[in-house]
């Protein structure tokens, strides 16, 4: 057996597992913040920047989201070229200097724009993130590191939108985009100052149009891709589309804006659990079964909601009925989007940022745009909402149904 057959596959030095997965999760923890943070917002920045269209500041939520996923499609290919490290670096520096433009903006346009640029940089840490996990995990494990990593994603939205309030109540809804700038040199110094670079030069590619092209027709003919890229668009449509809304419909329809953030906080860790349980069921029960059931379930809820909102209920039973509904729809973020990520990439390590990219890319921005849609489908209740999140999750379990079975 020659030398290189007999070589360790990893030779990349790894932190202690606990560190690495905190570290996975203040990458993921960037997009989190500069969403959730923002909900406290919307009202102020309504009143300021668009008094005659106030549901037109939800766009502040949902064009960092687009700018994400356009800035997803090229993240993972200069990791690939470049290394890991190198481009979540430039995508720190195009985060904070969004983030500096919209603090400074004076009207709503030049604050999308700048959201969007905020969003473009922010897609090094949450694909060039999962590429790193690609590089030293795969399959069942891969989705399990995923899982205690979204742990602090998904918990991080308990904690935000209290950061946010605070920050107005003392500086006003502008200064959170300086706590962004903050929360970036945190994050990204832990990473160049602890985490190794994880793609040897040996295993980097040629920045070539030619093998770009190659890689990407390669990715996309994957049936498993293809499937995940059309489940994930579903469930970032109804996530997004609940993010657009949620703090309207706390506010307008059920009267409790004052103490949102408290709300939301508490809906952050209900569905906080859905990630680790998710880490511990995956190994033994294979990503696809979790994937199918977490949809069918969600669309059993969505489906019960819409009954009761057209019930006619008292708006107090209505109201904690959407409490628990929305912590159900995070729930199913837990069970499905990192064991969707692990199923795509699994046979794809050789051009791993490149398929996160175009994964992340496609799903992100398709999914952005079809929350958006039916955020603005607010007429003063949740009932769109609903009606649009069962039907989207039926689409999703049916398609699941299609998906190769993973490697063991």
């Amino acid at each position: 057996m020659s030398d290189s057959a007999s070589a360790p596959q990893i030779v990349t030095p790894r932190l202690s597992t606990a560190e690495f997965i905190a570290l996975m999760g203040m990458m993921f923890a960037t997009i989190a913040f500069a969403i959730d943070a923002m909900l406290p917002a919307l009202p102020s920045i309504a009143a300021e920047l668009t008094p005659d269209a106030v549901t037109l500041a939800q766009l502040v939520l949902t064009s960092f989201v687009i700018g994400m996923g356009v800035g997803t499609f090229f993240t993972g290919p200069l990791s690939d070229v470049f290394g890991r490290k190198p481009v979540i670096l430039g995508g720190a520096a195009l985060y904070i200097t969004g983030a500096a433009l919209a603090w400074a903006a004076p009207t709503l346009e030049l604050v999308l724009f700048a959201r969007v640029l905020q969003g473009i940089g922010a897609a090094g840490p949450r694909v060039v993130s999962m590429a790193m996990i690609r590089d030293l995990y795969t399959g069942r494990q891969m989705a399990r590191i995923v899982s205690f990593a979204m742990l602090i994603f998904t918990l991080f939205p308990a904690v935000a939108p209290l950061i946010g309030a605070a920050i107005i109540w003392g500086f006003g809804w502008r200064a959170i985009f300086l706590s962004f700038v903050l929360f970036s040199i945190i994050s990204v110094g832990w990473l160049m100052l602890r985490q190794a670079e994880t793609l040897p030069r040996a295993k980097r590619r040629k920045l070539v149009a030619a093998e770009l092209w190659e890689g990407a027709r390669e990715a996309l003919s994957l049936r498993q891709m293809q499937l995940s890229i059309l489940v994930q668009m579903l469930i970032f449509g109804m996530l997004f589309g609940i993010l657009s809304s949620i703090q309207q419909i706390f506010d307008l329809t059920y009267d409790r804006g004052t103490h949102f953030h408290w709300y939301f906080a508490a809906i952050a860790v209900l569905s906080a659990p859905a990630a680790p349980i998710n880490g511990r069921l995956v190994v033994k029960l294979g990503m696809r079964p979790l994937i199918r059931s977490a949809m069918l379930v969600q669309a059993a809820c969505a489906s019960t909601m819409l009954v009761i909102l057209s019930l006619g209920l008292p708006l107090q039973v209505e109201f904690w009925a959407y409490f628990l509904w929305c912590a159900s729809a995070f729930m199913t973020m837990g069970f499905t989007i990192g064991n969707l990520n692990a199923l795509a990439l699994e046979p794809l390590g050789h051009i791993a940022g490149l398929a996160a990219s175009l994964m992340g890319g496609l799903a992100t921005v398709s999914g952005a745009l079809l929350g958006a849609l039916i955020g603005q489908l607010y007429n003063g209740t949740a009932l769109p909402l609903a009606m649009a999140s069962a039907v989207l999750m039926a689409i999703g379990w049916v398609i699941m149904r299609q998906m190769p079975r993973e490697q063991v």
